[in-house]
């Protein structure tokens, strides 16, 4: 069986994580999408909240089971058994940070841990979870960005009623 883990920090989940997350479980027989709890940032949510958001927006999707996770994504993809971590890449910039994490993670899960790219669909390129919060931040329109639930969630955090 091909499983894979999709780690993240999901705040909050856009419709560009969830490009990545259909294709993934596409090509894998089990995805596991991860919210990593972060203790360097200071999310909008907590990670209950990330889960909870991550479940709703993948109940079609039978093959994806949400978790969390803190600390090292090799220590945990070992637990799970998962030697594939998959990462969405929406540019050139992206690919360079994202390329040296790949290369740390193998180094240090022994060469068990392997991380498959996937490029973000070009209508979703330009999209990230800090652009949304900052757009939102100003009352403005996050309707193509995210699920209309998340949206909602996102107002409620910065105090609108939409």
């Amino acid at each position: 069986m091909k499983a894979a883990i999709y780690p993240g920090s999901f705040d909050p989940v856009t419709y560009g994580h969830l490009d990545i997350i259909k294709r993934a479980s596409a090509i894998f027989d089990e995805l596991t999408v991860s919210v990593l709890n972060n203790k360097t940032k200071t999310p909008l949510f907590s990670v209950e909240e990330r889960v909870k958001m991550l479940e709703e927006a993948t109940a079609d999707l039978p093959n994806v089971t949400i978790d969390s996770f803190s600390g090292l994504l090799v220590d945990y993809a070992a637990r799970k058994d998962i030697h594939v971590a998959v990462r969405g890449l929406r540019a050139i910039t992206d690919f360079e940070y994202e390329l040296q994490i790949a290369q740390t993670n193998r180094k240090f899960s022994e060469g068990k841990l392997d991380t498959v790219f996937l490029t973000t669909s070009l209508e979703y390129a330009y999209l990230s979870s800090t652009t949304v919060k900052e757009i939102a931040s100003f009352n403005g329109d996050i309707s193509e960005c995210v699920p209309d639930f998340v949206g909602r969630m996102i107002y409620e955090k910065y105090g609108y009623k939409r």
